[in-house]
């Protein structure tokens, strides 16, 4: 499944003011940049994949539309996804992007 292009291009929008955002292709779908430490991707398996702090994760993950980001089947911490109707509206989005970009800069 390919990424949500217009999910894409909302994140784009709320990142246009922020500096040294790069794009990159990558896990199926499209990852935002801040500094060189990825903070969100746009998820080829739909919704968000987004950088948390860590001890963050387990709070976030009792929200709704949120789950574990796995990989080679192992919950990483530091990490959540949003499923698509939790970043379907743009206040909700913009929170959601705004706690990558802050887990980004926390990680530098």
């Amino acid at each position: 499944m390919a990424y949500d292009h217009d999910l894409a291009a909302d994140v784009r929008a709320q990142l246009a003011g922020e500096a040294d955002i790069t794009e990159k292709a990558m896990f199926g779908g499209l990852a935002f940049m801040a500094g060189g430490r990825m903070a969100v991707v746009v998820s080829g398996q739909g919704g968000l994949m987004l950088r948390v702090r860590p001890d963050e994760t387990e709070a976030l993950l009792a929200l709704e539309h949120t789950r574990p980001m796995e990989m080679r089947g192992r919950d990483m911490n530091g990490w959540i996804r949003v499923d698509p109707a939790g970043c379907a509206d743009d206040d909700a989005l913009h929170q959601w992007v705004d706690r990558g970009l802050r887990a980004a800069a926390a990680a530098r």
